[in-house]
């Protein structure tokens, strides 16, 4: 799982924390319910971590969401820039 906090991270983390909660489930019972290690879903709700996008798909599935709820308000303005990075941008 890459580590990258990010303000997108933090603002999906958000959102997972909100759904979660909003069905009373603890951290550990959406880490049951979605194979996935509680560590990882508490660094996802904290935002110092990012999940992927199999990994979105597996908790929104378990909250009941569609994935695209999880992501709702994000921006590209959200995700860090690597200035010097050696890659093209369009202009």
């Amino acid at each position: 799982m890459p580590r990258v906090p990010s303000a997108a991270a933090a603002h999906i983390g958000a959102h997972i924390a909100r759904h979660r909660a909003g069905l009373g489930h603890t951290q550990d019972r959406l880490a049951a319910d979605t194979g996935i290690d509680s560590s990882n879903i508490r660094a996802y709700e904290s935002g110092r971590a990012m999940p992927s996008v199999h990994t979105l798909l597996r908790i929104a599935d378990a909250l009941g969401v569609l994935p695209c709820d999880l992501l709702e308000g994000l921006e590209l303005s959200m995700f860090p820039v690597a200035e010097a990075d050696g890659r093209r941008r369009a202009v």
